[in-house]
This record gives C-alpha cells, structure tokens and sequence, in this order.
C-alpha cells in the first residue's frame, strides 16, 4: 500500500516531518491507569481473586497494577528480557509480591490481559494458540488493541500526518524514519515492536479461524467523529478494539 515512494516520498516525508512527530511518546495515559481507561473500570471485578496473565507485558506496569487491584497472582509475558528486568525491577520498588514476570507462563489462567500489544505480534494467529494453551477452561481473554491500521495514526511512528503510512510507501516511509531510528528496520515488521498492520476485520477472521469464540467486541470511535462511526466506517473512525474471548466448547473439553 502507498503510492508516493522513491526520492520524491522520502523528500516530501523529510520536510514534512525532519524529526519524530509529536504525540507518539506514550503519554496519553499519563496520571491514569491504562487498563481502566481501555477496558473499563469493571476490569478490576473480573480479575479480583484469579490468576492473571499480562500477555506482552513489556515494563510490567499494567501486571503490578492488576496486582494492586486484587488479582490473587499476576504472570507477565514477554519475549524481550530488557522489558522483564525493568519489570521485575517496577515490581521490586513497589513492593508487589504477587507478580512475576518470565518468557513463558508455566501455569493455566484464570484471565489473560493483552493491552496496545495486538496490533504489534509478528505471528497473531500463533498468539492466539498460545494465549488458548495457557489459559484454564472456563477462563476468558480481555484484549484492547489499536490504533488499528485504517485510524489516521494507524502508522504509529511512521503517521507523520493522518493516514501518511497509506499514502506513501513503506520503503519511502522506512528510510525516513532512518534519521531518527538507527535500527536498520526496512519494513514495518521490522520496527522495535513490529507493526502487522491489524485492522479489525482481520482481527474478526483471526478469531473466527482461532480456538476462540468472540464474547463481545467494541470498536470505539475517535471522540470527534462519532457521530460518523457505524459498521461502514469503522476501519477509518476506530480509536481502539476492545473485546472479550472465551474458548471454543470443544476446545474445552480438550482442555479439561
């Protein structure tokens, strides 16, 4: 996807945008608890008394917060180890006991939280079957992902202006972000984090293919265009996907 690429895409990106644009440093939960404000305050009744894992935990605040929130043991996942030792390092200064974070989960859920991570996995399909095989029968996922592809700043780090990662290239768009990134990434998938370029209907596809049935999904709007969201425009006008999965009944009977 993009149609401006080559010299004349970098040139344009480059004066457009000659440092990181703005607003993409993760401060929009400043002062506030992001699983709250992406899953709802009822988040803290479902994980009260269970065993929780956080599923890509990255620096481990989200687990230490599902702790404090009456989570009777919290298991953060992630594949990077620099993010489990700040974790692990969070968890230490706070004082939490009842957290732990590892590569792997060793032990079945009661509940997997997975928080602005879905939009990232190289593999989501293999995800889901991971998140399946750790999770106990009559557990549940609760998932919130996005922006999704199709949002105005569906590009991350590559939206130097709304919807600039669908206009322009992806080599045009890799080799700008080179002045401020010195990874050597060249694709979207490449970046730190990964980017697969998730939209919701292949979120929905993804389930339906998956161990799991969908309980509920919710695309919410962007605040001001939401009068403009309904099913036709919801790949444009979604700020994030929330939603809640529950094993297959065949898939837990297997499991039992």
């Amino acid at each position: 996807m993009g149609v401006i690429g080559g010299r004349l895409g970098y040139h344009i990106l480059r004066a457009i945008s000659p440092e990181q644009p703005a607003g993409m440093d993760g401060g929009a939960y400043a002062g506030q608890s992001k699983l709250e404000t992406l899953l709802g305050r009822e988040v803290w009744d479902e994980v009260r008394g269970k065993t929780v894992i956080d599923f890509g935990c990255g620096p481990g605040s989200e687990a230490i917060d599902l702790a404090q929130h009456g989570a009777r043991h919290v298991q953060g996942v992630d594949i990077l180890e620099r993010w489990l030792t700040i974790a692990r390092e969070q968890a230490a200064t706070a004082g939490c006991q009842n957290v732990s974070f590892t590569k792997s989960s060793v032990e079945r859920a009661d509940i997997i939280v997975s928080v602005d991570a879905f939009e990232h996995f190289g593999d989501p399909a293999g995800v889901l079957e991971s998140m399946a095989g750790m999770l106990n029968p009559d557990g549940c996922v609760l998932l919130s992902f996005g922006p999704t592809w199709y949002h105005p700043l569906g590009g991350h780090l590559f939206s130097v202006f709304p919807w600039a990662h669908l206009i322009f290239t992806e080599k045009a768009l890799c080799r700008w972000r080179t002045h401020i990134r010195d990874d050597g990434a060249r694709r979207f998938s490449e970046v730190e984090g990964g980017l697969n370029q998730m939209t919701i209907a292949r979120f929905e596809r993804l389930v339906e293919q998956s161990s799991f049935r969908m309980e509920r999904l919710e695309a919410v709007p962007i605040r001001p265009a939401r009068l403009l969201h309904n099913r036709l425009t919801r790949e444009w006008l979604t700020a994030i996907v929330r939603c809640k999965l529950s094993l297959r009944r065949s898939v837990r009977r297997m499991a039992a």
